[in-house]
């Protein structure tokens, strides 16, 4: 019996524990998306019994609580959505540039669509939700080559640390062209400002319904790309070895993920770091293997969208904070985490 065949059982066996461990982790992943789900059309200003839930969830509003359940049950859908879209974002983008500092907001992408958006409302005086949706993804995509293109200069080409500070400065830039835009407008000023928070309140099926073929498109070209996001991890020239067309590969979840991006940015607003927490977190409990990795993000993403949500509707009582406010409250500390413990020249 040759060396290959005694090793092949013990390869097999450490495979089916890490699949066996991967599938317990999915499993309560999905049992706390779950809990969160239950208890954002729970808790709220006013304290619901289940009884009422049941209720409006059956389409009834005859009760204070039964209509207040019932708001919050949009509101809960477009949590789930924006999240799991922003996680997965987050994670394509990652492994696109491998880059473990990437996220839609620090790349400038969110904060592109945002521009795009603001300069449609003022300028083009648009209104209808698919021009929203459109203008935002128009503005996401401008953004993110614009950034990679910034960061790919000089020496070494697009770095981890160059593409950072890039998608930084441009965030920065674009976020003082939004005010210099919606000043002068005192009529859009206040919902505007609102809007580039970043938060699922106010939302209602006819809000969602516009955007969720982006999202399913988005959803789709990014969970199909983890075979070549898999190559692309191991280098171009290795990739291309492979018989893997990296440039087409790259853009095509790219492509994913700026739709992903732009059209939650569309409804929610520019909502910053959950791209950058949720694959990191992921990739602790099943590693680099973006065939587990992109559906694991997308669930990490909506369970921490969800409890950002809840946890804003709690500590500012009876107000509310935006989910905006709350993941740059975590995600802020997180990203300089991660700079630090990465060395220098890595990046």
């Amino acid at each position: 019996m040759t060396s290959g065949s005694l090793k092949s059982p013990r390869r097999w066996s450490a495979s089916g524990r890490s699949n066996r461990i991967r599938g317990l982790w999915l499993v309560g992943l999905l049992a706390l998306l779950a809990v969160l789900l239950a208890l954002s059309c729970t808790i709220g200003t006013r304290e619901v019994g289940w009884a009422d839930i049941v209720a409006a969830l059956a389409g009834q509003i005859d009760s204070i609580g039964q209509a207040a359940v019932s708001v919050r049950i949009p509101r809960t859908l477009l949590g789930l959505l924006a999240g799991a879209a922003l996680g997965l974002a987050g994670a394509i983008m990652q492994g696109v540039t491998r880059n473990p500092l990437a996220d839609p907001g620090i790349l400038g992408v969110n904060m592109g669509a945002s521009l795009a958006v603001v300069l449609g409302v003022t300028w083009f005086d648009i209104a209808s939700a698919d021009a929203y949706i459109w203008t935002a993804v128009f503005g996401a995509a401008c953004s993110a080559i614009f950034v990679y293109a910034i960061g790919s200069l000089g020496r070494g080409g697009a770095t981890p640390l160059k593409l950072a500070l890039a998608g930084a400065a441009t965030s920065v830039a674009f976020s003082s062209m939004v005010l210099a835009v919606v000043l002068p407008r005192n009529d859009i000023a206040g919902g505007i400002r609102s809007w580039q928070i970043g938060g699922v309140g106010g939302a209602t099926f006819e809000r969602i319904f516009p955007v969720l073929p982006f999202l399913v498109v988005g959803f789709a070209i990014s969970l199909l790309s983890a075979r070549k996001l898999n190559s692309l991890a191991l280098g171009d020239e290795l990739a291309a070895g492979l018989g893997e067309r990296v440039a087409v590969a790259r853009a095509v979840a790219a492509l994913g993920a700026i739709l992903l991006c732009g059209a939650t940015t569309a409804v929610c607003g520019p909502i910053g770091f959950l791209g950058l927490i949720v694959p990191h977190l992921c990739r602790s409990l099943v590693g680099v293997d973006h065939r587990w990795l992109l559906p694991f993000s997308a669930l990490g993403g909506a369970c921490l969208l969800l409890a950002a949500d809840i946890v804003g509707r709690i500590v500012a009582r009876p107000a509310e904070l935006d989910v905006g406010i709350v993941t740059a409250l975590v995600g802020a500390p997180f990203f300089i985490w991660i700079v630090r413990r990465q060395r220098v020249r890595e990046l």
